[in-house]
């Protein structure tokens, strides 16, 4: 006995897949802070902050009853190289105090602490806004996104409390001085020296060179940000990945109607045995009739393919290639699912009488049907409905990219249409009742005429009257019925109609008298929306197409049909929901952009800075679409959820950026050398929070497990829109902070960048001297003078 469909199969399997890309985008993400700082203990100290939050987070799911499922435990693997982000900044920080300031790992841990405290705790919580609101999206595919949203939220405020509490700990219990010993060529810091000098040389040339004309560089982000335009429209559109290999499809199967059981398993059979056949099938079950609808002329096939370690690339074919000294047979004769699925589409089209539709699996329903393409035409004739569904369907045929193309409404269920003589039943005294009631006991059947009763077992039967089936189907046979006149008893008009020379009434008239029996075609099914009846277009979009121009493409061409004002047409299914939910992303990405001001502005007490940060937002936007169609994916829900997820690591640069450049300009340096030096000391933890969010995404990107074209889309718009829009947000950033520095100069406003953090400045100092005074009291010394009042006073 074998179980045939299991769908912890591919649960199992997906969720090792996603436990070995949390580990192994784990393990890249610390070997990231060690190509940087050089010392085992700093990534040791940054790594134990994702196990940390990781588990934190399974705290929450655990109390609200979520479930370890592909939501949740995408959004933790999403969040391996986010968590680090604040543990990475605090201990660069640690790490720049005690390299260039010379401090003990324990006075370094509190003042650099203290020192990033701000900036990181407005990263933390502009990311959070991003994911609430996707928590609270009201279509179905926002009842999907809820657990991943509260995930990955808790998880990023853990990894905020880790990086404020246990990452200063252990660096003041286990850096040591000697892991920072100079040599190095910035300030004498080793770890600055090598690779990272000659980075640190190049961004400095370009920021100079950038501050020199910075309206160069405003030019380029605005033809940056225009280019987002023309790419939006060369990337695809879909709902959901429709390639994702799952190792098993179905095989819907319509035949001609009238077609018996047995011909139908036959058929059924032929199937099997094609797809059997087929490379890569490893197993089939098909059966014929039955459904919901109980059709006899429907069949269904369950395909299950060989599994993903046996035809795409995987650790298990990589060693067993090295233990059998072909490291590259792993890359040879490779396929997916969808190569299986058209060929058996190829193999199934010798069956002229059988109509086929092969597609994936529903990862989660919707309702309304997992067909790609789903457009109801309604009106209210039903030949001329079938009619244009038709011709429709002939034209979807003929538009590159779509299979599978076929119509829920076909006028081919055979039936015989009774057309009653009125003028001579009523001569003859035939009533149209009794012609219904006699074509219903005989064609139709009646099972309790009448009673028997077997005394042998001393019960009682029902009594059915019906035709054999050799005759119900035959026009000579239904036509040589007898059916009844009304007697003149029953009928007080039949006396006086007998007075004028009308027949009388009583006896039997046979049914060819009153009646023509016709042969027609007429539909098996008839569907209906608002009380409205409608043909369903429904067909499947193959590898290479997007789904939303295909079903833009049909809808031209049901323009192009001129139908009257009285058909209309919609889109249902899948299609209906992506509409949906890309609305409903466009108000989250807007309510995120609003969070997020607030959030910064409430941070830095400023109006302007935080536009200056999200400056960064609109220049990814372009990047990551050009990631999208570069790599040949989609614009789909999982590719919109990276995007989300790029909005709030990519303004992290910025903010550590401003952060560090307000801070020396409070304590009085110059804003062109606050600049220079501000991004250059920002330059490390940028880089290194960047490449570690890039190393953790790493295996998301080539991961060929189960559904592992899902969590592609996410890595692919993550990866390429943080890269290729780093370089240009590291320009950006310092040269609208000028910008907006000059124009609030030019417009007599108070410096943007300078009154509260004059403020702060001076409580640190007060707070500074308080210290000072105290000290000296207490170790029985004099306290010195304090000099800075006015005219000298002391």
């Amino acid at each position: 006995m074998e179980v045939i469909r299991d769908q912890s199969r591919y649960i199992y399997a997906a969720l090792h897949e996603i436990n070995l890309h949390l580990v192994l985008g784990s393990i890249l993400a610390s070997l990231v802070v060690l190509a940087f700082m050089r010392s085992w203990r700093s990534t040791f100290i940054a790594g134990i902050a994702i196990p940390t939050s990781v588990i934190s987070a399974f705290g929450m799911m655990w109390a609200l009853n979520f479930t370890l499922n592909s939501v949740t435990m995408l959004a933790l693997v999403l969040m391996v190289g986010i968590v680090i982000d604040d543990a990475i900044v605090v201990l660069e920080n640690v790490f720049r105090f005690v390299e260039e300031k010379k401090m003990r790992p324990f006075e370094a841990a509190r003042e650099a602490t203290a020192d990033i405290g701000l900036a990181v705790m407005a990263t933390t919580f502009s990311l959070v806004v991003i994911f609430v609101p996707v928590s609270f999206m009201s279509s179905i595919s926002g009842r999907f996104l809820y657990q991943f949203g509260l995930t990955a939220a808790v998880a990023v405020l853990v990894s905020l409390l880790v990086s404020f509490t246990l990452t200063p700990m252990m660096c003041a219990r286990l850096l040591r001085a000697e892991d920072a010993t100079a040599g190095g060529e910035h300030g004498g810091a080793a770890s600055r020296g090598g690779f990272y000098a000659w980075l640190d040389r190049g961004y400095t040339w370009s920021l100079r060179l950038a501050m020199r004309h910075r309206w160069v560089v405003v030019v380029v982000s605005v033809v940056a940000l225009a280019s987002t335009v023309p790419i939006y429209r060369q990337v695809k559109q879909e709902y959901i990945p429709t390639d994702v290999d799952e190792s098993e499809f179905e095989v819907l199967v319509f035949g001609p109607e009238g077609m018996s059981l047995a011909a139908m398993d036959e058929a059924m059979q032929a199937l099997a045995r094609e797809a059997a056949a087929t490379k890569g099938v490893a197993l089939t079950l098909a059966s014929a009739g039955g459904s919901f609808l109980a059709r006899v002329n429907q069949g269904y096939m369950y395909v299950r393919t060989v599994s993903h370690t046996e035809r795409t690339v995987s650790l298990h074919r990589l060693w067993d290639g090295l233990r059998h000294g072909d490291p590259l047979a792993a890359f040879r004769g490779n396929y997916a699912q969808r190569d299986v699925m058209m060929e058996l589409r190829r193999r199934f089209r010798k069956f002229r009488d059988i109509r086929t539709q092969v597609r994936n699996i529903a990862g989660f329903n919707i309702g309304g049907g997992t067909f790609d393409i789903d457009l109801a035409l309604r009106g209210p004739e039903l030949e001329k409905l079938a009619e244009y569904g038709a011709a429709l369907k002939e034209k979807a045929k003929a538009i590159p990219g779509i299979v599978d193309a076929d119509t829920t409404l076909q006028l081919d269920k055979p039936e015989l249409r009774v057309v009653i003589d009125r003028e001579r039943a009523a001569d003859l005294r035939v009533d149209t009742s009794q012609i219904a009631t006699a074509l219903r006991l005989m064609v139709g059947g009646d099972d309790q005429v009448s009673r028997f009763r077997d005394p042998s077992v001393n019960d009682d039967y029902d009594v059915q009257i019906r035709l054999m089936g050799a005759y119900r189907g035959d026009l000579g046979t239904i036509s040589r019925l007898y059916v009844s006149r009304d007697s003149a008893s029953n009928n007080p008009a039949t006396g006086a109609a007998a007075q004028v020379g009308m027949a009388p009434a009583g006896g039997l008239v046979r049914l060819d008298n009153v009646v023509r029996i016709e042969r027609a075609a007429t539909a098996s099914r008839i569907d209906r929306t608002d009380r409205q009846r409608e043909v369903r277009l429904r067909a499947q979009v193959t590898a290479g197409f997007g789904q939303a121009d295909r079903i833009d493409a049909v809808k031209q061409a049901v323009v192009d049909m001129n139908l009257p004002i009285a058909y209309t047409t919609s889109v249902t299914g899948k299609a209906r929901e992506m509409e949906k939910t890309f609305k409903e992303f466009l108000w989250v990405f807007l309510l995120s952009f609003v969070f997020m001001y607030m959030i910064l502005a409430s941070q830095f007490e400023s109006v302007i800075h935080p536009l200056t940060i999200l400056l960064s937002l609109p220049l990814s936007v372009p990047f990551a679409m050009l990631s999208l169609w570069y790599t040949g994916n989609t614009l789909n829900l999982y590719s919109a959820l990276g995007i989300l997820v790029l909005f709030g690591v990519v303004k992290k640069n910025a903010i550590l950026q401003i952060d560090h450049m307000n801070n020396l300009r409070a304590h009085g340096m110059a804003r062109a050398e606050a600049i220079m030096l501000g991004n250059r000391d920002r330059l490390r933890p940028i880089l290194m929070t960047t490449l570690a969010l890039v190393a953790g995404m790493l295996p998301l990107w080539v991961g060929t497990g189960p559904g592992a074209e899902e969590r592609r889309a996410i890595a692919v718009v993550v990866i390429g829109g943080q890269t290729l829009c780093l370089l240009l947000t590291l320009l950006v950033t310092p040269v609208a902070y000028s910008l907006f520095e000059d124009a609030a100069h030019a417009l007599r406003l108070s410096a943007p960048s300078l009154t509260p953090w004059r403020r702060r400045a001076r409580r640190g100092e007060r707070r500074a001297w308080r210290e000072r005074l105290r000290r000296p009291w207490r170790r029985g010394t004099p306290a010195p003078e304090i000099s800075g009042g006015k005219n000298g006073e002391h």
